[in-house]
């Protein structure tokens, strides 16, 4: 029990860094974007800050420990104050996800050069930059998924025509249980799986080609 205990205490320690980047990176990049789109409701809320207490949700972090299924603030936005409404709340919804895919990189990246420098790192700071890497990946991939209310719905929705829209939309009333369908079941692994591989693969890449 004690082992176990200690096993949990170490990977909220070793994880929490990484999960607290990619929750206020990834709802950062959404107010920055939608603040520069012309939507200053993020402004007014006090997101346009890397301050991690402005969009952490406490519960929603220990879920992430506990059920693997957690939750941050979300940035509220209003698309009425967009110039191109369905342009700019496309560009919105993508911000979160590309930004965690960026910190992802330069988390590996910060990993390559530290090594091709023989500098030493110690187990524990392999472990906290993986996890760092990791996570940022796994949030870019899980909010892309066209679920309402994650961005990936977001971006489906403005793609579709009006009526089909609208019919998606409705979606969203169901979107608590295709979730915990999706956490209960094989489904996600058989989506979160490839779609890491693919992404540390082209990570790899693009570093292999400049270092």
């Amino acid at each position: 029990m004690f082992d176990d205990l200690g096993g949990f205490l170490m990977n909220v320690i070793a994880g929490l860094p990484g999960l607290i980047i990619a929750m206020t990176i990834h709802e950062y990049a959404h107010a920055r974007v939608a603040d520069a789109l012309g939507d200053f409701t993020p402004r007014m809320q006090g997101r346009l800050t890397l301050n991690p207490a402005a969009h952490i949700d406490p519960l929603g972090l220990l879920m992430l420990f506990i059920i693997k299924f957690g939750w941050a603030k979300p940035v509220m936005v209003n698309p009425a104050n967009f110039r191109n409404p369905r342009r700019d709340d496309i560009m919105v919804s993508a911000a979160g996800p590309i930004a965690n895919l960026i910190t992802a990189f330069v988390a590996l990246l910060v990993m390559v050069i530290l090594f091709k420098l023989g500098v030493h790192m110690s187990t524990g700071m392999k472990t906290v930059f993986s996890l760092i890497m990791i996570y940022n990946i796994n949030f870019a991939i899980f909010n892309m998924l066209p679920i309402p209310p994650l961005d990936g719905s977001h971006i489906l929705r403005n793609l579709l025509p009006y009526e089909l829209a609208i019919k998606f939309h409705q979606l969203e009333r169901y979107s608590f249980i295709i979730l915990i369908i999706f956490l209960m079941t094989p489904i996600l692994g058989m989506v979160f799986v490839p779609m890491q591989r693919a992404i540390l693969r082209l990570f790899e890449f693009i570093i292999h080609i400049f270092l």
